[in-house]
């Protein structure tokens, strides 16, 4: 199975799996009638269809390079994740208005120990899937699937804290917890919904690779330049699950183009071993261009 059916395949699953749990999160609010338990399924309903806009941008994502697109369509994955953070914010600002009515008029918990164990059902099911989201979307380097087993996990955590919120309200019969609870859910989703956009428009603006990624690059091209004089303007950004590199290459002047390519095609069949998505241009410029002093060190970096 190829990475982009296998990807596109674990997206299309998620999108059921959202469903199940969004019907199961539905049916402990009906049961309870709890503002708590309303405010997770409604979360649920992101959840649904953020699956849906992460399967679309993936599938638009790994089709080919063509004339209007010439670099290809990585950063389809990226549009998905915005929508699904605006989309938690709206969710957010749903379960404040809910909070609202419930607070003018208190409710009686209806069946709540019937309520709480479906909800539980619901949370170790999205707990397991969010968990797999996460690490095929860091394999994978799709951020659609890691945003949405993020969110997911989010919607994990925020479960576990209605749970046990509402169980100290049964046995206090502190009724009043269970508005404070769904306000608390509103905030957390407030912020996990800002986190989404945040990363995802700093992948739109072409945001360079970590720290720790750019020196194991750097060690990468120098290990496989020899026969060059140095090395500069390196510089990265990342689309989706691909990663740019450019970079300026000195060679000598009398350096035939020949030879030139030779050591170009062996840095760039390195860099690609070590970072199988990655896209290589190296622009070879004669010794008078060099920033260093010539032979300072092996192939140094300006």
């Amino acid at each position: 199975m190829t990475e982009n059916t296998t990807v596109q395949r674990i997206a299309f699953w998620s999108i059921f799996i959202g469903i199940t749990v969004l019907a199961l999160k539905y049916a402990a609010y009906y049961v309870t009638g709890s503002v708590a338990l309303y405010s997770d399924a409604l979360e649920s309903i992101v959840n649904v269809v953020a699956a849906i806009a992460a399967w679309w941008a993936i599938r638009v994502s790994y089709k080919p390079a063509d004339q209007n697109h010439p670099f290809g369509h990585h950063k389809a994955e990226y549009f998905s994740a915005v929508l699904e953070g605006v989309l938690i914010v709206v969710a957010a600002l749903l379960i404040l208005r809910e909070v609202w009515v419930a607070w003018e008029t208190p409710r009686t918990l209806e069946q709540p120990w019937l309520g709480l164990a479906i909800n539980g059902g619901a949370s170790i099911i999205n707990a397991f899937w969010a968990s797999l989201l996460i690490n095929r979307g860091r394999k994978h380097k799709s951020p659609a699937l890691q945003a949405d087993g993020k969110h997911i996990m989010t919607d994990v955590v925020t479960s576990v804290g209605v749970f046990a919120g509402l169980v100290g309200a049964i046995l206090t019969g502190w009724t009043v917890l269970d508005p404070i609870l769904a306000v608390i859910v509103a905030l957390n989703i407030l912020w996990q919904g800002w986190s989404v956009v945040g990363n995802s428009v700093q992948g739109l603006m072409d945001v360079g690779v970590a720290t720790e990624e750019t020196m194991r690059i750097r060690d990468v091209i120098s290990s496989n330049a020899g026969g060059a004089l140095e090395v500069h303007d390196l510089k990265t950004r990342i689309a989706g699950r691909v990663t740019f590199i450019e970079f300026h290459l000195v060679v000598e002047a009398n350096m035939s183009v020949g030879d030139a390519h030779i050591i170009c095609d062996r840095i760039e069949n390195a860099l690609m071993a070590e970072i199988p998505d990655a896209s290589v241009v190296i622009h070879v410029e004669p010794e008078d261009e060099a920033k260093l002093p010539i032979g300072t060190v092996a192939v140094p970096f300006a």
